[in-house]
């Protein structure tokens, strides 16, 4: 299972993945059925999770609603740390994850707008480099797992500290390794050596420890969050939450020209 998993997910589009791969999935959901984890999301248990990842991470990703550790963790902080379950709020979320889609969809206190270039799942078809709304729109914007993709990822983040509101938030989540300084060389344009250096065919970066400091220079406030440290370890291990995993919350920033 892990290896047919790593295979897909290196070598299929993620756009086609989107499509199909929850059809296939609820079906292995049969074969996983316990009570050891529960997805706090979709609310389903099973005795562990699907593996998930180029080197197959175990008990990450729910076969009911395909939410991964991640996905559960900032599921959980929007509930306990914001105000995203009960203000009015209107939302950007770039590249969604299917997990998210229907629950903030039916948010009765939500305006809820998707976008992305490609997915097919979005609403709206955007370049994160020129977000078509007009400066001050969203209380709130979501962007995870896209600015290792794009080419320019401060003008990206300047986009959305141009939509956000003066007291708008957000996430950004990327992946991020334990090195000093983000990586990155425009002139690589080889798949097989962006994977080498970046760790995927499609990524053109790849983050340091200067994540924060580097999303900031757009004149977004990023802020380093640890809720997960916070958390009842019982909870972590029911959740299969990960025990490291750095939020990335964002404010509008002062230097917004929009």
């Amino acid at each position: 299972m892990k290896s047919l998993i790593s295979f897909i997910i290196r070598y299929i589009p993620r756009k086609y993945l989107q499509l199909v791969s929850h059809f296939f999935l609820r079906i292995m959901a049969v074969f996983y059925q316990g009570n050891q984890v529960t997805c706090n999301v979709c609310d389903h248990s099973f005795r562990k999770f699907l593996p998930y990842g180029r080197k197959g991470r175990d008990n990450a990703l729910c076969p009911n609603c395909l939410a991964l550790e991640r996905h559960r963790l900032m599921w959980l902080f929007l509930q306990q740390e914001t105000n995203f379950f009960t203000d009015k709020l209107k939302v950007l979320h770039i590249a969604p994850e299917l997990c998210f889609i229907d629950r903030m969809e039916a948010m009765k206190n939500l305006e809820y707008i998707t976008a992305d270039i490609e997915s097919p799942l979005a609403k709206v078809k955007m370049d994160v480099h020129q977000i078509p709304f007009e400066a001050n729109t969203f209380d709130v914007v979501f962007c995870n797992h896209v600015m290792e993709h794009v080419d320019d990822d401060i003008l990206a983040c300047s986009e959305i500290n141009r939509v956000l509101k003066p007291n708008g938030w957000g996430i950004i989540q990327s992946p991020v390794y334990d090195i000093p300084k983000t990586i990155e060389d425009k002139t690589i344009t080889d798949a097989a050596e962006r994977e080498r250096l970046f760790g995927q065919r499609d990524h053109v970066r790849k983050y340091g420890h200067d994540y924060a400091k580097r999303l900031s220079l757009s004149g977004l406030d990023v802020q380093e969050n640890l809720f997960v440290k916070t958390l009842d370890p019982a909870v972590v291990l029911k959740n299969a939450l990960p025990e490291n995993e750095v939020i990335f919350y964002c404010k509008k920033g002062v230097k917004d020209e929009g």
